[in-house]
């Protein structure tokens, strides 16, 4: 994993969930070894390294395919 991405930045935020309970979830800025940047969000509950590391990287790898096909 390492190498395939960079996390810019991590961002704490709040909304207001279906039920009208306060949700955080957490904004993760990146940018892969191809270049793209792109965000991803993240609820609170998912949010562990164990659980967060292979959602990014799969993220990753697809954002890198579709610059590939796109140029």
């Amino acid at each position: 994993m390492a190498g395939e991405y960079e996390v810019l930045s991590i961002d704490e935020l709040h909304k207001v969930g279906d039920t009208g309970q306060m949700e955080r979830y957490y904004r993760h800025r990146i940018k892969t070894k191809g270049g793209v940047r792109f965000t991803v969000d993240v609820d609170e509950a998912t949010w562990t390294a164990k659980e967060i590391a292979p959602v990014l990287l799969a993220r990753v790898q697809e954002a890198d395919k579709i610059k590939a096909l796109t140029g």
